[in-house]
């Protein structure tokens, strides 16, 4: 073999080695990226050119990706939310959350039932709850008297989700960016009541998505109750429960406008005082005759449906004497 012949064959054979261990570089590499891509995509729900580009962007700091990635989609959802605002949002979720002898209900609503199924969008439904509680922390200490106090839109919209401190406006901005629909954060409201009350609560009509956390204390639906209750004896808690939820079921039911009394002549289907009306599950009597062998007496109640016509909000709290 020629000299100038074995030169150009050893050259060769050097390029081929070098570009061997490249090629095994940069495939260590891609499996690396790949992994990292995988993760960051389960764990944002942004598509995968999105999340590739974020982690390219800064060199596979999953981190820093993941919040380029927050910040862009938030952007993008404020500008989707001025090109939006006009349009209907008929559908939704009630929000109800419940911790203690405090409760909120919340209404946030979308254009689609099909977006009301979508586990971002119910994540943000629970951060309007969990931010009205956060928001009315404190208040329930001491309570000689129930409360029960309302957010409007706007000031929900201010309120700070308790994930990471940032406004649910933002996070709003953020599910837009996410889902490409209207939303709107249109209704919440708080209640406490003293140690010697209770609160009975029932959602109905929409099932929890499968991506959302099985552990959520946030219950969603299309209708939503609570029903502030006086035990007139002691009662097993866990009967008290089934009670309260069983009122629940009845305000949901029967929607009624107001309480009434027990001097009420019981009424027929069309009665719209929730004592004088058919108790729901037993319409033989009404709920008063219902509720007088039981040793309980109903202080109070509120009903959510979700896309319901409002009247005015009365955002300001009302407290009410606990003997009334």
């Amino acid at each position: 073999m020629a000299a100038r012949e074995l030169i150009g064959f050893l050259r060769a054979k050097v390029s081929s080695l070098h570009q061997a261990r490249c090629f095994h570089v940069e495939t260590s590499l891609l499996a690396t990226d790949k992994n990292l891509l995988i993760k960051l995509r389960k764990r944002t729900g942004y598509s995968f050119v999105n999340c590739k580009r974020a982690l390219d962007k800064f060199n596979n700091d999953s981190k820093q990706a993941e919040a380029w990635l927050n910040e862009e989609a938030q952007k993008e959802g404020w500008s989707k939310a001025s090109k939006l605002q006009g349009r209907k949002t008929v559908e939704g979720l009630i929000g109800l959350l419940q911790e203690g002898n405090c409760a909120v209900m919340v209404e946030v609503n979308c254009e689609t039932d099909f977006v009301a199924r979508n586990a971002n969008f119910q994540q943000l439904v629970q951060q309007a709850a969990l931010g009205t509680m956060m928001y009315h922390q404190g208040k329930q200490e001491n309570l000689a008297t129930y409360i029960k106090s309302f957010l409007g839109a706007g000031e929900l919209s201010q309120l700070k989700t308790s994930s990471d401190g940032t406004l649910l406006s933002d996070q709003l901005a953020l599910a837009i960016g996410k889902l490409g629909e209207n939303m709107t954060l249109r209704r919440a409201a708080w209640m406490a009541v003293p140690p010697n009350f209770f609160i009975g609560s029932y959602v109905h009509g929409a099932a929890l998505s499968d991506a959302l956390s099985p552990s959520s204390s946030t219950a969603f639906g299309k209708y939503g109750a609570l029903v502030i209750c006086q035990p007139l004896e002691e009662s097993p808690r866990s009967s008290v429960a089934e009670l309260g939820r069983r009122l629940g079921q009845h305000v949901v039911g029967m929607a009624p406008l107001s309480l009434g009394s027990l001097q009420d002549e019981p009424g027929g289907d069309m009665e719209t005082k929730m004592l004088a009306q058919p108790f729901l599950l037993d319409p033989s009597v009404s709920v008063g005759q219902y509720l007088q062998p039981q040793g309980m007496a109903v202080v109070d109640f509120l009903r959510f449906e979700c896309g319901e016509e409002l009247e005015a909000l009365d955002i300001e709290p009302t407290r009410h004497s606990a003997e009334s």
